[in-house]
């Protein structure tokens, strides 16, 4: 009973989104992922809204490494990077 509450309580206090105008053939994909992974399309799709807010978009990410080598500037130069880039690839 105090578990139902507080669960009550705490998606009372949380923000909701709606997302109109999705393509049928999008949610039907959407919503087989999330059944195959044990999970209401709800509970699927506010764990990827999670995820992809805890990570850097590529502008911000781009923005730290242009400002980290600015500030401490680049160690490696081209032909190693590139070396190290292909040595893995066979």
């Amino acid at each position: 009973m105090l578990a139902q509450c507080m669960q009550q309580h705490q998606n009372a206090c949380m923000p909701s989104i709606t997302i109109r105008n999705v393509p049928e053939e999008t949610r039907n994909e959407l919503a087989a992922r999330a059944a195959s992974s044990g999970r209401s399309l709800q509970e699927y799709l506010r764990g990827e809204l999670i995820s992809m807010a805890s990570k850097p978009d590529m502008a911000t990410l781009v923005a730290r490494i242009q400002e980290r080598v600015k500030r401490e500037g680049t160690h490696l130069d081209t032909e190693t990077i590139l070396a190290l880039r292909d040595s893995g690839r066979r």
